[in-house]
């Protein structure tokens, strides 16, 4: 098996930095993978509370060798998160021909980059298969194996330079094509969740998301990404810190739990019973009762995680 190469985009949160990228180092092929860090640079504003955690982070990178082989990639400027995603997945995709890419609050299971690994082999020549994904939502009935879904994903994803060639970054061209063919209430998961405003959001300059635009893309040419059926990826992100601070795309942390299964090839159809599962986690919130007893178990789960 011929390993793609990992991706990791970081700013200023070391203690973030840190946890996600000593996860990744536990990964039973971290020591045959090569690893490219691109690490943004400071706000032309920048406070000095700033430019210290972003020496920090760049001290944290430099800590251990966390696989095989290391790239670090320092800006000078910020870029931002978006720009910065764009242009570094298309950089190494466009020479490795496959990429698998994270952020600095995504935090993976020890088997995280087999999986990824392994399916990127299994769909290389499949041209309806845009993605593969390493992050699951919390649904309330069991999966028992890897599911498609239409559109594509950003935690903890992996993709071939066919797939990121699909990219469009203009949102007003993406949103003009949903509605125009009627595809909002679908692209909103059924309007489970407001994908569309989050659209509407990155065009009027409100948020600075580059995944927004990586699902509609996908989404608008039927294409499909690749589920776990349990997630192998833990997003830490959501305690005040990062660029999505403010957003509210948020979603409790779960527990890692990712049991052996054999890799097999897995039926190129979108399923729509886990799509519903999906949805209705996402209308989970709008029902108070359901909402209390989801956070609670959620919270439970969290404080029972067990350890990588």
């Amino acid at each position: 098996m011929s390993l793609a190469p990992i991706v990791l985009f970081v700013y200023n949160r070391p203690r973030h930095t840190e946890q996600t990228l000593n996860a990744l180092a536990e990964n039973y092929l971290a020591d045959q993978s090569t690893l490219f860090i691109y690490a943004d640079g400071p706000k032309n504003d920048a406070s000095a509370e700033a430019l210290k955690e972003i020496k920090e982070t760049r001290e944290v990178i430099r800590q251990k060798k966390w696989c095989k082989e290391i790239f670090i990639i320092e800006s000078s400027t910020n870029k931002g998160l978006a720009n910065s995603v764009i242009a570094g997945v298309t950089e190494i995709v466009n020479r490795y021909e496959k990429i698998i890419v994270l952020e600095d609050d995504l935090v993976c299971h020890r088997s995280f980059l087999t999986y990824m690994n392994r399916y990127l082999d299994i769909y290389s020549v499949c041209e309806s298969v845009i993605s593969i994904h390493g992050f699951m939502y919390p649904t309330n009935k069991k999966i028992n194996s890897p599911f498609f879904i239409k559109g594509a994903d950003c935690w903890g994803w992996a993709t071939w330079k066919r797939g990121w060639d699909l990219f469009e970054p203009d949102g007003q061209k993406l949103m003009d094509n949903l509605v125009q063919k009627g595809l909002t209430r679908e692209f909103n998961f059924n309007d489970s969740y407001h994908f569309s405003g989050l659209l509407q959001s990155q065009i009027e300059g409100k948020i600075d998301s580059w995944a927004i635009r990586w699902y509609a893309a996908a989404f608008l040419q039927n294409k499909l990404t690749l589920y776990p059926p349990l997630s192998l990826i833990q997003n830490i992100g959501f305690d005040g810190s990062g660029t999505h601070k403010d957003n509210n795309i948020k979603l409790t942390p779960i527990r890692f739990h990712f049991e052996d299964f054999e890799y097999k090839e897995i039926d190129i159809v979108e399923s729509k019973r886990n799509k519903k599962l999906i949805e209705d986690h996402f209308r989970g919130d709008k029902n108070l009762f359901k909402s209390i007893k989801s956070k609670l178990k959620s919270f439970l789960l969290f404080q029972k995680q067990t350890q990588i």
